[in-house]
């Protein structure tokens, strides 16, 4: 679909930038609302009061949560600040109610029951997110260089905030990746016969363009077919795309006979809940989710029931404990 010459040139400044595919889609969806808000005027003819007549509509029409808000918001500073070069002072904007909601957690037994409805690679997947604390994108972007079999250490690179960070990887691992780790590079050698690898960053492919043969720069959960890559158009072929996991996640749930609303994040929410349970410092859960501030990370303290800073209902104390 074409886009007009500002989107392009927003685009490419975001690129130039370095910022990732991820915000630059969040970013140019959010300009397009507030232009198509705001009947299609141009962003260079607006200004404050259009930015926060659009974000109060969005907290009192649109009844969005805080944090889509917040991106929303910060997609127009972006744009005015950085492109337009317009400084949008204050802006005292109706604020959407937080939600303060807390994560789904699945105990260890519900966790078993739904990886003993999965097979296969995707298993291994949902196996490694609750692992190894991963969010799905980052576990299915993993390359061959990323794991370390022999000290059971899995490296993200690129997290969110652009981060990378290690974690830990389960023993129980090593077999079925190891299998999918030579399925993968057989995929890699069969398509460097037709010129041919897995995409690549940008900077790292133009300063060493045969990077791609290399069996380090393998994805581990490569996509079943080639594709061009978003930046360059060259074709390449990418890893597996996030909805193959969550379509073969929904019947393995349903197949449990759990009845939480589960998704791939939640093995995220239940590794490092089940962590803190286990005794576990919330600082090393923290460096191991890759949280910048430990409030992120505290918010799992207040899943935790009966074993809450050694707390003891009430109820059990009178009755003698359990």
């Amino acid at each position: 679909m074409p886009q007009s010459p500002f989107m392009e040139m927003l685009r490419s400044e975001m690129r130039l930038r370095g910022n990732s595919l991820r915000t630059e889609k969040s970013y140019l969806y959010w300009i397009r609302q507030y232009i198509r808000f705001h009947r299609l005027k141009h962003p260079s003819d607006m200004g404050a009061e259009h930015v926060k007549s659009f974000l109060s509509w969005l907290a009192c029409e649109r009844h969005v949560a805080v944090n889509t808000q917040k991106v929303a918001l910060n997609a127009l500073v972006f744009m005015y600040h950085k492109i337009l070069k317009q400084d949008l002072g204050e802006l005292d904007f109706k604020l959407a109610q937080k939600q303060r909601r807390l994560p789904v957690v699945l105990t260890p037994e519900e966790v078993l029951k739904i990886l003993n409805k999965l097979d296969g690679r995707n298993k291994t997947i949902i196996e490694v997110l609750y692992g190894s604390g991963l969010r799905v994108n980052e576990c299915l972007a993993l390359r061959v260089q990323d794991i370390c079999l022999k000290t059971c250490a899995v490296t993200i690179r690129e997290g969110k905030g652009n981060k990378d960070r290690q974690s830990i990887l389960s023993q129980h691992l090593i077999a079925p990746l190891t299998e999918l780790i030579t399925s993968a590079l057989d995929i890699q050698r069969e398509d460097n016969e037709r010129g041919v690898g897995p995409s690549m960053p940008v900077a790292l492919a133009r300063k060493y363009p045969n990077a791609y043969k290399s069996p380090g720069w393998m994805f581990i959960f490569p996509s079943s077919g080639l594709c061009a890559h978003p930046i360059t158009g060259e074709l390449c072929r990418h890893h597996l795309h996030d909805s193959v996991v969550r379509k073969a996640l929904k019947p393995a749930v349903s197949a449990a006979g759990i009845h939480k609303k589960v998704n791939c994040h939640t093995f995220r929410h239940s590794f490092a809940t089940h962590l803190l349970q286990n005794g576990c410092d919330i600082r090393t859960v923290q460096e191991l989710l890759g949280h910048n501030d430990v409030k992120t990370t505290q918010i799992y303290t207040h899943v935790l029931g009966q074993h809450y800073a050694g707390t003891m209902s009430p109820l059990d104390r009178i009755k003698g404990g359990l």
